[in-house]
């Protein structure tokens, strides 16, 4: 019995007890089929039946794979304009939402919906809006006279690339702009006057206030939307299925559509497989934007 009341007693073991379920839940849903994946890779598995080891082969093919290339140009692309636009329309969401504005609450409900709606069901909405013979936009600025045909939003590699940015931008703006806005409330409004005492702008109070002691924050959000932008698969499958001519393939959905409907499951593990350096490159970028705490709170941890 002492034992029993020892261990509840213990910070260190009850913490344990807590995080085990979640650990049990990582460890089958996680970390199994990552070994799975990447232990496929090394095969030549076809669905249907195993594989043998083959070792880099697959890797090999894919780095000299023309489609792969340029799956990978999608994806990179995808991500840091994607990215790009997310922050800094996040970020003026987020600093608009953080004054005292009339209906202040209502606004922010409105403003997380692209994010609470299923992506399936975004894609489909920008499907229909994309469209080459009903599309909204296009009849909107035909009757304004600025065009004078449909645009083909999904048909161009080009306007499918942009098209595709676009509905990411829409749906993930939401989680960056709560995000920050949640950032931003934690900055105490001390700050803020004792700069206005000593003659700072509202630019040099950005700048030098609110962008430094957000920068923790902005590490954390940025990261995974990134990590959300580049492993994306959704949106793409539903909208564009990677066309035309694998213009919008990102590496996650060719890595499926080689592994299930091509077959080809070693190759499809492979490809996903080489997804994993870049996710741990952004990774990094938050752990190294978590550092400046130590900065902010003067000290060296």
């Amino acid at each position: 019995m002492s034992l029993v009341r020892r261990l509840q007693n213990s910070r260190n073991a009850l913490g344990l007890a807590f995080m085990l379920p979640a650990a049990v839940l990582l460890l089958l849903f996680l970390t199994y089929p990552l070994g799975l994946g990447t232990w496929l890779g090394f095969t030549d598995a076809k669905v249907g039946r195993g594989g043998q080891w083959i070792g880099l082969e697959n890797f090999a093919f894919l780095v000299g794979d023309s489609v792969t290339q340029l799956a990978l140009f999608n994806t990179l692309f995808y991500t840091v304009v994607a990215s790009v636009l997310k922050f800094g329309l996040g970020l003026w969401l987020a600093l608009l939402l953080n004054r005292n504005l009339p209906f202040k609450s209502f606004f922010r409900a409105i403003v997380l919906l692209p994010w609470i709606v299923p992506t399936a069901l975004s894609a489909i909405a920008f499907w229909w809006i994309y469209d080459a013979q009903f599309s909204v936009i296009s009849w909107v600025l035909t009757q304004l006279g600025w065009i004078d045909r449909y645009i083909d939003f999904l048909g161009d590699p080009w306007n499918a690339r942009l098209s595709t940015i676009a509905a990411n931008v829409w749906r993930g703006v939401p989680f960056v702009a709560i995000s920050l806005l949640a950032g931003l409330q934690t900055i105490s409004p001390s700050y803020y006057e004792a700069s206005a005492i000593d003659g700072a702008t509202p630019w040099q109070q950005f700048r030098h206030v609110t962008l430094p002691l957000l920068s923790p924050i902005i590490a954390v959000v940025m990261t995974f939307s990134v990590l959300f932008t580049f492993t994306d698969f959704q949106l793409i499958y539903v909208l564009t299925r990677g066309g035309p001519l694998n213009a919008t393939h990102l590496m996650a959905t060719l890595a499926f559509q080689r592994a299930v409907p091509g077959g080809a499951l070693g190759e499809g593990a492979a490809l996903a497989t080489l997804m994993v350096p870049f996710l741990l490159a952004a990774i990094m970028f938050s752990y190294f934007g978590l550092q400046r705490r130590a900065w902010q709170q003067g000290g060296d941890k």
